[in-house]
């Protein structure tokens, strides 16, 4: 591979992107994000927004995506190949979503707000390293 050099930078970027789009859309603050899950109290639609952006911008990278015969940083591309959906998934997923629901977070925030040094945060993302490092311990390399 000869793009070793450039591709922590373009990471660096890319999640520097990411990060400060988190901040200027106000999704660090997880008060936020559970307002969005409060669809019968004080619901806040903003998330929505946030997530409408991130679809549109996914959408074109996608269609730009199809067109590449390469990446542009590595010789090939590295797809998800699974298509199945299996009783992995759906638990995985409803923990995701009980994890986010809970505690107003999903894992990039989670990390991105680190920055503010706040307790819950810190809590938070130490409980959620504490379940990778469980899954790697007890799930992976076990058939599905």
């Amino acid at each position: 591979m000869r793009y070793t050099k450039l591709q922590p930078v373009a990471a660096l970027a890319a999640g520097t992107l990411f990060g400060l789009g988190l901040a200027l859309s106000g999704m660090l603050d997880p008060v936020r994000v559970q307002g969005f899950l409060d669809v019968f109290g004080a619901w806040d639609p903003s998330l929505a927004f946030v997530l409408g952006g991130a679809v549109a911008v996914a959408m074109g990278g996608m269609a730009w995506l199809r067109r590449m015969s390469r990446p542009l940083l590595a010789d090939r591309f590295h797809l998800p190949m699974k298509s199945r959906i299996d009783a992995r998934l759906i638990v995985g997923s409803a923990i995701f979503g009980l994890g986010w629901g809970l505690g107003g977070f999903c894992p990039g925030p989670a990390l991105a707000s680190l920055s503010l040094g706040l307790m819950p945060t810190l809590v938070f993302v130490a409980f959620m390293l504490a379940g990778m490092v469980a899954h790697d311990r007890f799930f992976v390399g076990r058939p599905s």
